[in-house]
């Protein structure tokens, strides 16, 4: 039982050590005891901000108690941040770092002092912390882990001094530190373990205290001199450009990597990103500034162990990290400036704000990380940087939520009618929300190009109205010129005023990838396909791990008949998304225009078709089809059609063409010809409000081709060449070509069949109206020209250029 004297409790405790200072005690002692009060006045300032109770001070050490492990947590970070910040601009010499260990137990109050394990095992402790580092007990970690925003690193079981069994420790990963110096901090600490003691301890053991301590400064004196040497840039010697960036990376070049979701609820990951991308964003309106597109650093983690290597790929100079805590109507958010060559941290900051102030945030963290890499700002890009998009949080939020769905590798029907459903959300929440309107507007005018939503009248006029109601309420928005010519691009294919509004917007976004990406499709829609290759190399340099740009660079080669040149692309997408369903299908649909059916089917045979996922469905069951056994996807495709979604009405009736073909190279006519006139009924009920749908229109001609429907078989083809003529369009004209080549063949007109295939061989850009180029090897399989076979013109067809 206790004396009245003493007070018994549960507290956290806090030991705290300032590194090599009985070294410099003996080399400089007036300097020593100016640090020493210096750091004794910035700690006491600290303390009473987390309710600490200073017990008492050891020479140059503190001894703090707390009544929560969260609040001695929380304190040691604001200590370390502070220091890390006064260090920043002091000279070597005067630096001040410190050593924190904290544990949490039983303690007894005596004589204005305090013991227990809770002193003992905390004054353990801190020597494992490192210099600038902080040190925790298990049950420490157990009680804070959800409550800050940092990560922990767990220690090798550690013995301590008078403590029987080992204890599991853990060190706090601070947000400004990088994870090579948090390392080489442990390993010391490890490597002196041996050397630990209490401070009370024999002068015999301080001697050898010291001595390690003078060795430790050798070491850290090495260690900057080596990394204060000249190195050669690794990017510099990089054999092979299409492995990498350009070889010479741009001082002020950055790139944003995804920020930490530190949230104790996982459904908030899409807010982190959103903080990240408006940081991005700003930084990207900086003409003085090289910036990596998102769409290329999303597929890194948050805080990467191989950051040089990670700059290489990307080609800056300087990487940004960052996590980002939301709780309630508060919002904390860390970020550091990284130079990647030599890993080392230039500058960092928290910010804890309300969720009302995150646009301030946004702003302040753009700005700063501009004043470190010294660019020239015009007054114009301080505006924007400076900009608020929106006063209402719950717009905000759709925004991002609706964003979140774009960024999604898949660039399936679902992400797209979701990213338009929170977007139209946003606003209708703040009506003046331009950048919501400017988002909107590209969802729309891309689902009506690709067909990914319903290429409706009503699509084309949201577009239109969102992309307008954009630039009417921010003139100068770089997004509404963006989404201007998106609409005209896609809607109207009216590609010289595209061109112009994307020439517009590079003068508000000169970091964007999107408009060398956007005109590099313009060029070879007009036929200028070494004019698009440039464009395309130059949205890579912008945004070199963007898989759409990728993709869409294969599907270049694809078109050209460059089958090599469009499976390195394809491999490149791989090696950042391995697995990726649509990926694999076009190596599958290179595979089969090569002639390589079993190579082909080994790609395709694994992935899983489905209505919303046109892609693999097309190139799969084409596959098949060429292969003439098409029998075992029957069964998969009519359990897809029983379980449809509704919604994808198009897709589905789409489906039931592919089923019946498949059905018909596999014996059953009956059920193909059902399978075709369902197609048909379902297909002709788009046509009135997509009249100009070439996709549509050649989709219609075949299955009116497959019914026998001769005359209305030709219509729909001249329908789908007069929507995209080939003198208009040199990408999509030759699928319709192809559609009439396919048309003719079946329906008994060789002679225009034959002349129609001799037609597209010559073009430079060939077809693709299946997803797979009508190259010399497929012609040689596909059952649509089994009544050509024998015609000679034909087999000269089916021959390989030599």
């Amino acid at each position: 039982m206790s004396s009245p004297a003493e007070q018994r409790k549960l507290a956290a405790i806090m030991f705290t050590d300032m590194v090599g200072y009985s070294a410099l005690s003996q080399r400089d002692d007036k300097l020593a005891l100016e640090l020493l009060e210096e750091h004794r006045e910035i700690l006491r300032k600290i303390f009473p901000e987390f309710n600490g109770t200073e017990i008492k001070t050891i020479g140059d050490a503190f001894l703090v108690e707390f009544s929560s492990a969260l609040e001695a947590a929380q304190c040691a970070i604001a200590i370390q941040r502070a220091l890390a910040k006064r260090n920043a601009d002091a000279p070597t010499d005067r630096q001040i770092q410190l050593k924190i260990g904290i544990h949490i137990g039983d303690v007894v109050h005596r004589g204005g002092d305090v013991y227990g394990d809770g002193v003992n095992i905390a004054s353990r402790i801190e020597p494992l912390a490192g210099a600038g580092g902080i040190c925790v007990s298990m049950d420490v970690e157990r009680q804070i882990r959800n409550a800050v925003e940092t990560r922990f690193e767990k220690l090798a079981p550690t013995e301590l001094k008078n403590i029987s069994v080992p204890m599991e420790l853990f060190r706090i990963v601070l947000p400004w530190e990088r994870k090579s110096e948090v390392r080489s901090e442990i390993r010391r600490g490890e490597g002196h373990k041996s050397a630990i003691r209490e401070r009370a301890a024999a002068p015999t053991i301080r001697r050898f205290a010291l001595i390690g301590g003078l060795v430790l400064l050798l070491i850290i004196g090495f260690v900057w001199w080596r990394t204060a040497l000249p190195h050669k840039n690794p990017v510099a010697t990089s054999p092979n450009p299409e492995s990498g960036p350009p070889q010479n990376i741009p001082e002020k070049s950055i790139a944003v990597l995804p920020f930490e979701n530190l949230s104790r609820d996982p459904d908030n990951a899409y807010f982190a990103d959103g903080i990240q991308d408006e940081i991005l964003t700003r930084l990207s309106k900086i003409a003085d500034l090289k910036v990596i597109s998102r769409t290329s650093t999303q597929h890194y983690k948050s805080t990467p162990e191989n950051l040089p290597e990670i700059a290489r790929q990307l080609g800056v100079a300087h990487v940004v990290e960052g996590s980002v805590q939301k709780s309630g109507d508060a919002v904390r958010v860390n970020v550091q400036l990284i130079k990647a060559g030599n890993d080392s941290h230039l500058w960092a900051d928290t910010y804890d704000r309300k969720l009302t102030d995150v646009f301030s945030v946004e702003s302040e963290i753009a700005k700063a990380i501009a004043e470190q890499l010294q660019a020239k700002l015009s007054g114009r890009e301080e505006e924007v940087i400076a900009a608020k998009p929106t006063d209402n949080l719950d717009a905000y939020d759709a925004y991002l939520r609706g964003l979140a769905y774009t960024l999604k590798t898949a660039q399936i029907m679902a992400n797209a009618l979701n990213a338009q459903k929170c977007l139209k959300e946003a606003v209708r929440l703040d009506p003046k929300f331009a950048l919501g309107w400017a988002l909107l507007s590209q969802i729309d005018a891309g689902g009506y190009n690709t067909a990914t939503l319903q290429p409706t009248a009503a699509l084309r006029a949201e577009a239109e109205q969102a992309a307008e109601t954009a630039l009417t309420l921010q003139p100068k928005l770089g997004e509404g010129f963006l989404a201007k010519g998106n609409y005209y691009y896609g809607c109207l294919k009216d590609y010289d005023t595209a061109a112009r509004y994307f020439e517009q917007a590079r003068q508000f976004i000169p970091n964007s990838s999107r408009i060398p990406e956007s005109l590099a499709y313009i060029a070879r829609r007009r036929n200028q396909w070494d004019q698009s290759e440039g464009y395309f190399k130059e949205a890579e340099r912008l945004d070199p791990r963007n898989v759409n740009v990728l993709t869409q660079h294969a599907l270049s080669y694809m078109s050209l008949r460059q089958l090599s040149d469009a499976l390195r692309k394809l491999d490149q997408v791989l090696d950042i998304t391995p697995d990726d369903a649509d990926t694999i299908a076009y190596k599958g649909a290179v595979a089969l225009g090569e002639g390589d059916l079993p190579k082909a089917w080994a790609l395709l045979a694994p992935l899983r078709v489905s209505a919303a996922d046109n892609i693999v469905m097309r190139i799969k069951i084409y596959g098949a089809i060429l292969r003439r056994q098409s029998k075992e996807i029957i069964g998969p495709l009519q359990e897809i059609l029983r379980n449809s979604d509704p919604s994808l009405a198009y897709a589905n009736a789409e489906l039931r063409f592919w089923l019946g073909w498949a059905q018909d190279v596999d014996g059953d006519r009956a059920a193909a010809q059902e399978s075709w006139r369902q197609a048909d009924s379902e297909l002709e009920l788009f046509l009135k409000d997509q009249p100009s749908n070439y996709r549509l229109l050649n989709l219609l001609a075949l299955t009116n081709m497959a019914l026998g429907n001769k005359a209305a078989a030709v219509t729909m083809v001249q329908r789908a060449m007069a929507a995209v003529p080939l003198e208009k369009d040199s990408l999509a004209g030759p699928q319709a070509i192809e559609v009439l080549a396919r048309v003719c063949a079946v329906t008994g007109n060789p002679e225009r069949a034959i002349a129609t295939l001799q037609q597209l061989q010559s073009l430079k850009a060939g077809s693709g109206a299946l997803a797979v180029p009508l190259t010399p090897a497929v012609l040689r399989f596909d059952p649509t020209f089994d009544s050509l076979r024998n015609d000679p013109r034909f087999q000269r067809l089916c021959q390989e250029p030599q």
